[in-house]
């Protein structure tokens, strides 16, 4: 059977990691927090070295982290997954990334004699550990049929967008739209709290009304319980949100409620909340001075 490399074991990894055991794909894995591996490795998976020897003898290599700088650091290198690839390897990269560093990595790719595709996720904690994620994939018609066995033992569905970078670019634009959202509830959440309003009848108004929508029902219950247990790490919607703004401007836009959303999570990650769920760019608010 197909054997895989994945690289990557943080909140979305681990759950990806694991349903790819469960339809029986051999599996290798790294992290670099080392005690991420020990749960798969108890159910069979090789634990490897380094990204290097993860890649060797791979036949598909899923990356699954942070950002860019972290995305180099596992392909590139003489102990990266790329030095450790054999030509004729499928490469996978789900992490959320510009739409550029894909691109500069699809050359890498092509160079080794390895078919890339960017597939990044829609969906979160639980919907990676249930195989409920959505798969937006960017590649050649080719790469893509080759990598459906394992999108589908990881999510429910795969969208083949276009060429290299589409899932990128579209998983950006996804998740801006939901950072707006995201801190636009927050700045009302905080109104309502300040105002003297009854906090949970008027949450119920918006949740039900024309401003809800699944994020804003799943992430108020968690502003207003102040209960920040990571589903989303708020650090990287700080980091899509840049991410998002500079691919704006590569087209000549200025994304301007992406700008201001980064400022409050800025405003956020400032005050030490960037490991928090991303729900926590409530707490600033709350923690403005009267004027």
């Amino acid at each position: 059977m197909t054997s895989v490399a994945f690289v990557g074991l943080g909140v979305m990894g681990r759950g990806m990691a694991g349903r790819l055991l469960d339809a029986g794909f051999p599996l290798a894995v790294w992290n670099r927090r080392r005690d991420r591996t020990d749960a798969l490795a108890e159910r069979g998976a090789r634990l490897a070295t380094s990204p290097h020897d993860a890649a060797a003898g791979a036949d598909v290599i899923v990356s699954m982290v942070a950002d860019d700088d972290a995305s180099k650091a596992v392909w590139l290198g003489a102990e990266g997954l790329l030095a450790g690839a054999r030509p004729g390897t499928l490469l996978i990269e789900s992490s959320t990334l510009s739409p550029a560093w894909i691109v500069e990595l699809d050359v890498h790719a092509r160079e080794k004699g390895c078919q890339l595709i960017d597939a990044p996720v829609t969906g979160s904690r639980t919907h990676a550990a249930a195989g409920q994620l959505l798969f937006l994939v960017g590649g050649s018609d080719d790469a893509m049929e080759r990598a459906r066995p394992l999108l589908t033992a990881m999510g429910r569905e795969a969208l083949h967008l276009g060429p290299v970078g589409s899932g990128a670019r579209l998983k950006l634009i996804n998740n801006f739209v939901c950072g707006v959202q995201a801190a636009a509830l927050a700045e009302a959440l905080a109104l309502i709290e300040r105002s003297g309003l009854d906090r949970d009848t008027a949450f119920r108004v918006l949740a039900n009304g024309a401003p809800g929508s699944p994020l804003v029902n799943a992430v108020g219950p968690r502003m207003t319980a102040g209960d920040y247990t990571v589903h989303f790490q708020l650090a990287l919607m700080r980091k899509d949100l840049a991410y998002a703004v500079n691919e704006g401007e590569r087209y000549g836009l200025r994304l301007r409620t992406a700008l201001v959303a980064r400022d409050l999570f800025d405003d956020a990650v400032a005050a030490h909340l960037g490991r928090e769920d991303f729900s926590a760019v409530i707490e600033p608010l709350r923690r403005q001075p009267r004027a």
